[in-house]
């Protein structure tokens, strides 16, 4: 996500580096660097423009600080500009009126329905009671795929009955939802392979049946530039509320998402940067501007690892690395799918400020070689018995060469493992020992 874009603008502000003071040459210079990255990540042409002349002019309007590079103080207005380029402050569902109504529209292929499955996720793990709608009665499969959805996510479901058109279909499901307490109904609606008076007039009919608090475009954000003219035509035919921008995770320009709030003139409410049903992340602004420019995003980390952490498995492990016992295979186990729950390590990469300076192809291989590393790990321990996992000092040559075996791997990757294991060991009795070390009540009394 926004390599090319990120790859460029870091290459731009190294040439500020060791520039004394700005003037309007050296800012020019850098700025035209920073508008040929912008139109390289397929951001809109007008958007581009107006974004370095907003840049311009605060950049040589401005007083350069002291003690700030003048290379610094640009980074400084770009990223303010690109929060408010992104649309300022962060901005959520209004699931205010019970139930709450949520239209998702789009072309087909954007991801609608897959992005209903991960809302309807969303909301019931913050214990709200959420409805789901088929309201796309011509795709072929769609009420199907809703279905299985549903019954995933533990959510309902109202079906369309033969004969019955979508804004009947709308209307039901709301009476359906309020007489049965239901706090967000989600409508499905249809999509199409390009916009057409039949999909907005259906649209509009929906719209007017329902009057939905928000009516949110689902943008297939790899379509590029064509994600801004398939915005600012929903929007000037419907009215929308907010937008989804999916399949981020797939398109390294990431142009859509600096265009389409400027020109769609609402806000990016979640963005979907995988596959998996939790690859749907709320959009904020601050965060995706300081990832652009490489500066990392730790309160998102810091919220993944809360969100993935389970804290009954920390606190098992905290009390054993307290005991005698000691650490087995279990544990290390254990950790490795803790690790696996919070997602691609290249996802993790980009929240780790620095990290954005390495390139694309390094960042890739640091991906795919801790994936198999951490699938070769998973294998080896459940290739051996529980006694094994529990006395990894039973292990010998003969039992190596059996676990590798059964897990399909060489002995080298077996010996590996073991090896890692014991340095986790190890380092886990150093800390111990620290904390014996330690005065009662800590470092401070």
């Amino acid at each position: 996500m926004f390599d090319r874009l990120s790859n460029r603008l870091q290459s731009a502000f190294r040439n500020l580096r060791g520039v004394g003071q700005l003037s309007e040459k050296n800012v020019q210079d850098a700025l035209r660097e920073v508008r040929m990255a912008l139109l390289e990540a397929d951001v809109h042409y007008a958007t581009a423009k107006e974004f370095i002349e907003r840049v311009k002019a605060q950049s040589l309007g401005a007083e350069v600080l002291a003690g700030v590079a003048p290379g610094q103080q640009i980074v400084k207005v770009i990223h303010d500009e690109l929060v408010a380029l992104l649309g300022g402050q962060q901005k959520d569902f209004n699931l205010s009126a019970i139930p709450a109504e949520v239209m998702l529209l789009g072309l087909h292929g954007s991801g609608k329905t897959t992005t209903c499955g991960k809302l309807a996720r969303q909301w019931k793990q913050k214990g709200k009671k959420v409805l789901l709608v088929a309201c796309d009665i011509r795709r072929p499969a769609a009420v199907d795929q809703l279905e299985v959805l549903a019954r995933q996510t533990g959510a309902g479901i109202v079906k369309p009955e033969p004969g019955e058109t979508v804004p009947d279909l709308g209307r039901r499901a709301f009476t359906f939802a309020r007489e049965n307490y239901y706090d967000v109904v989600l409508y499905d609606t249809g999509g199409r392979f390009q916009i057409d008076d039949d999909l907005v007039g259906e649209l509009k009919a929906l719209r007017a049946a329902t009057e939905p608090q928000n009516v949110v475009l689902v943008l297939d954000a790899a379509i590029g530039q064509e994600s801004v003219s398939v915005a600012q035509t929903f929007h000037e035919a419907v009215g929308l509320t907010g937008l989804i921008l999916t399949k981020l995770d797939g398109d390294a320009r990431g142009g859509a998402a600096l265009s389409v709030v400027s020109v769609a003139k609402c806000p990016i409410l979640r963005i979907g940067t995988g596959e998996r049903a939790e690859d749907l992340e709320p959009f904020h602004p601050d965060r995706m501007a300081s990832r652009i420019l490489g500066m990392g995003d730790v309160v998102s980390l810091v919220e993944k690892v809360q969100e993935t952490l389970d804290v009954g498995e920390a606190e098992r492990m905290q009390e054993k690395l307290k005991s005698k016992q000691g650490l087995d295979l279990n544990d290390f186990l254990a950790q490795m799918r803790q690790i696996k729950k919070m997602g691609s390590m290249g996802k993790l990469l980009e929240m780790i400020p620095g990290a954005g300076a390495l390139a694309g192809d390094v960042r890739a291989r640091i991906e795919n070689d801790s994936g198999g590393q951490m699938k070769k790990s998973e294998a080896i321990v459940l290739s051996m018995t529980p006694r094994e996992r529990r006395h990894p000092d039973l292990i010998d040559a003969s039992r190596r060469k059996r676990i590798a075996r059964g897990a399909g791997l060489q002995v080298s990757d077996v010996n590996e493992l073991l090896r890692s294991f014991r340095q986790a060991q190890q380092m886990a009795k150093k800390m111990k020992q620290m904390q014996k070390r330690l005065p009662r009540g800590g470092l401070f009394r």
